[in-house]
């Protein structure tokens, strides 16, 4: 440790701590060589390694002395007597300090004021921009603090570092210099330690909390029933179940019990991701614990179960909890309507509604009554979600800006934009204000619609408003621009979507990868593909397909071929067009062998193959002079399939000269049921008259004509063959 003079008037020594090797694993060090910060001599510091002394007490601790002279002395002249008067925020003190100045100041309110005049004062500099972010500043008062013994005004510091760093998003730094503390004296504290973890939590730095939780330990410093909330509280924010449940063990293991509040969050965060055994868990351990769940907790579960579409087991759980003794309340219904309305069970939706309107317990709220509008709305019955509408003003219930949404959306699906625009200006009127939830739901249709301008108009006054571009006015205007082809302002909207804050969903990687598909845009494509599987979302039919049908048009069947095969692996099992459009690729690639074997690999699976790809395949076969393999690809098909293939390749054949193929397939028709349409005859005859083949329009008008003059019926009269015209 090593000490100076800095004036022959006013000793202060320069303070080096001594290089301890704490618990803590925070690589981060302040106090490296040359980071000094001064404080007041003392002949027997705390900080010292040889030092035992404690005080008990807020006394000043040196002898009466004049003021220093300068601005020094100023300030400290007039926060001493802001202090005697009794002003806590100073507000009689308007000056300006610097660093130094302020350093100096604290130091001297600390030895001859006591700690609590350093306090007052380090609250005023702290308001205060230059001192707000200033480590010295604060490590300063904080030892001067401790060298007085007061350990928790010197927490108190720590405390306010903590929350003014993490302002300027240097949380990290902050919480290094908590921990760095304890080789200055000061120990960890629970409070402070707390208040770390929950300023982590809410900024979203989940791994700074974790890590804050785990080093506790490690510091000889146990968490508190706070701290163990307060990350349980963060993990379920982040959706981290496996987090969540080591938590919960824990707690039991030393015996904390939780509350209902914080286990309405569990299983919210259970629920999530599909974890209700978990959550049946987590209700028999609270019960074991003699905190058994309430209605609120197993509403929370009947809303999991609704959302993920399990209404059956939601109304089990109902029952349940109606066994033990507990009445459902108004949002326990308004729940398992909406799960009704949204699975289309509207009409028992609407009888468990009118239930609750004749109830003696509970009334429908405007929630109810938007839940039950939203049913009607995605059904198309706007006419009953009206009546409801009516209804809940009859009850002098007061639709809201959700129910205000519901009803736009409703009608803008419906192309009702008058009515939509009407709903608009009724809810202003009302003071309810319209969210981005309301545009976007008038912008979409807009788009829809084809009435681009307006929804451009209605996104100007949004912005006007105040309004921020969610998740969902992003995949809105991507999906405008990639169904106009525009896939570089649709690609620029994904990044600035990301920029943001917004993680784009599957859907939309699915929307901007058939964009550019379309474009034959490939590498892009491909790039997007991966980074949705590094994501860990799982691409859908759709986006493999686009990309299969990507590389076929851009005649790269090997590309498609390695995407079908990467779809495979992905667990995502291709459907016809899939099968379709590859075996389309392969056969402009004249690798028909290969897209036969797709084909019947196809007609092995079930999988009905759709026209373009039976006609495709057959008819590159007939091209090749390989007609017995393009009756093969036909046969497995059903009579109906195959007549209407049948039809539509003999005219395919006919316009582009293959009479003979053509004929084929022609007389197959004819030995089958005869179920030759007028269309196809004629094709098949004008491909006769310009290949100069006579004789075969001949041969088939004379087969016709025999077979329909041939049979007679019991009652003599001729039995016409079915020839559609």
């Amino acid at each position: 440790m090593l000490f100076f003079q800095t004036s022959r008037n006013y000793p202060f020594s320069i303070l080096f701590f001594p290089k301890l090797k704490p618990r803590s694993s925070f690589s981060h060090r302040f106090f490296r060589d040359g980071e000094i910060f001064p404080i007041e001599s003392s002949s027997s510091s705390p900080f010292s390694p040889t030092t035992t002394t404690t005080f008990l007490h807020d006394e000043p601790s040196g002898p009466t002395m004049d003021p220093p002279p300068g601005i020094v002395g100023t300030v400290f002249s007039s926060v001493c007597q802001s202090f005697d008067q009794g002003d806590p925020n100073l507000l009689s003190l308007q000056i300006d300090l610097s660093i130094d100045q302020a350093v100096t100041v604290v130091s001297l309110l600390a030895n001859r004021e006591g700690s609590r005049a350093a306090l007052i004062f380090f609250h005023w500099a702290i308001a205060r921009s230059l001192f707000r972010h200033s480590m010295r500043f604060f490590v300063a008062t904080a030892g001067s603090l401790v060298a007085r013994g007061s350990f928790e005004k010197a927490q108190e510091v720590m405390r306010s570092m903590v929350e003014c760093f993490a302002e300027a998003g240097r949380l990290k730094e902050a919480a290094d210099m908590v921990f760095e503390m304890q080789n200055g004296g000061l120990p960890l504290s629970i409070h402070t330690m707390n208040r770390i973890l929950r300023i982590s939590a809410d900024s979203g730095m989940i791994g700074l909390a974790h890590h804050v939780f785990d080093e506790m330990p490690a510091n000889q410093l146990s968490p508190d029933m706070l701290s163990f909330k307060t990350m349980i509280i963060a993990c379920c924010r982040e959706g981290l179940a496996g987090d969540v449940e080591n938590l919960f063990r824990a707690m039991e293991v030393r015996g904390f019990l939780i509350d209902n509040a914080t286990c309405t969050l569990i299983v919210d965060a259970f629920c999530k991701k599909g974890l209700f055994k978990k959550v049946f868990w987590i209700f028999e351990r609270m019960s074991q614990m003699g905190v058994p769940p309430n209605v609120i907790n197993y509403t929370a579960l009947i809303n999991g179960l609704c959302k993920r579409g399990s209404v059956k087991q939601a109304f089990q759980v109902l029952e349940e909890a109606v066994g033990k003794g507990m009445k459902p309340n108004a949002y326990t219904h308004t729940t398992l309507i909406d799960g009704l309305c949204k699975i289309g069970w509207i009409e028992r939706a609407f009888r468990l509604f009118m239930k609750l309107v004749r109830s003696n317990f509970y009334k429908p709220n405007v929630q109810t009554y938007t839940a039950m509008i939203s049913g009607y709305c995605r059904e198309g019955k706007l006419n009953r979600a009206e009546m409801l509408l009516s209804k809940m003003r009859e009850q002098e219930i007061l639709p809201n800006t959700n129910t205000f949404t519901t009803l736009i959306d409703g009608n803008c699906k419906q192309g009702n934009f008058d009515r939509a625009f009407e709903f608009f200006e009724e809810m202003k009127e009302m003071d309810c204000t319209a969210t981005i939830h309301t545009y976007n739901a008038m912008i979409d249709g807009l788009f829809k619609k084809g009435r681009a301008s307006e929804a451009h108009e209605l996104l100007q006054e949004c912005l006007r408003q105040g309004l921020k571009f969610d998740k969902i006015t992003y995949t809105i205007l991507i999906n405008e621009h990639c169904r106009r082809g525009r896939i570089s302002q649709a690609q620029e909207l994904f990044d600035e979507m990301i920029r943001n804050g917004y993680q784009p969903d599957i859907k939309t990687y699915t929307t901007v990868i058939s964009g550019c598909c379309r474009k034959k845009r490939m590498e892009e494509s491909e790039r997007l593909l991966h980074d949705c599987l590094k994501l860990g979302f799982k691409p859908t039919k759709q986006t493999f397909t686009s990309m299969i049908s990507g590389y076929c048009r851009d005649e790269k069947a090997q590309s498609a071929l390695r995407i079908f095969e990467k779809m495979i692996q992905e667990a995502c099992v291709p459907d016809s067009v899939a099968y379709g459009a590859l075996i389309s690729g392969l056969c402009k690639d004249s690798r028909l062998e290969e897209a036969r074997a797709l084909y019947e690999g196809m007609l092995d699976k079930g999988l009905v193959p759709c026209e373009v790809t039976r006609i495709t395949l057959a008819f590159e076969f007939c091209k090749r002079e390989k007609t017995e393999i393009a009756v093969l690809v036909l046969e497995r098909l059903e009579r109906k399939h195959w007549v209407q293939a049948a039809n539509i390749l003999v005219r395919k054949l006919s316009s582009v000269g293959y009479v003979d193929a053509a004929l084929l397939f022609l007389n197959k028709l004819l030995d089958v049921d005869y179920n030759v349409n007028h269309i196809t005859y004629t094709a098949f005859l004008n491909g006769c008259y310009e290949n100069d083949r006579y004789a075969l329009a001949s041969d088939l008008s004379e087969r016709i004509l025999k077979r329909v003059s041939g049979k007679r019926s019991p009652n003599g009269e001729v039995e016409q063959i079915r020839m559609r015209f």
